[in-house]
């Protein structure tokens, strides 16, 4: 799961090097929680207009959780 959104994040941003992704552990509710951090420059690329790009990578990785029975959240930092 953790590749696949910097797999996402990578492909949006100008410095894909500066992709970084942390995990928390799995909460009370059974859900994991992405911290997704980029560079200053880029996170109007991974936010987009009015939150669209955040809002399909949300909805990507949800998709991706749930093959595996998995509840995931990503915030973006």
């Amino acid at each position: 799961m953790k590749e696949l959104l910097v797999s996402i994040a990578a492909g949006l941003v100008e410095a894909p090097d500066q992709v970084t992704v942390t995990e928390d552990a799995v909460n009370e509710e059974g859900v994991i929680v992405f911290h997704l951090h980029v560079a200053e420059d880029d996170m109007g690329r991974v936010i987009g207009k009015q939150g669209r790009i955040a809002k399909a990578i949300r909805t990507v990785m949800r998709a991706a959780a749930n093959r595996t029975g998995d509840k995931v959240m990503v915030e973006i930092d």
